[in-house]
């Protein structure tokens, strides 16, 4: 898998929603996070896995 491809299926990827503000969250290949840009909040993912828990979330700059 490059870096450049989100490691989730797309299928889910475009299911997934901030738990924050539930809106989208969008692939930031930079960060290799999950981005919500409505709350600002990049959300980490882990052996393949989205870890969409506010608290682990780290704020965009």
């Amino acid at each position: 898998m490059s870096e450049e491809t989100a490691p989730i299926d797309p299928w889910l990827l475009a299911k997934l929603v901030c738990p924050a503000t539930r809106t989208p969250l969008r692939w930031d290949v930079a960060r290799q996070a999950l981005v919500s840009d409505a709350a600002g909040l990049a959300y980490p993912v882990r052996d393949g896995v989205p870890v969409l828990v506010v608290r682990e979330a780290t704020a965009l700059s």
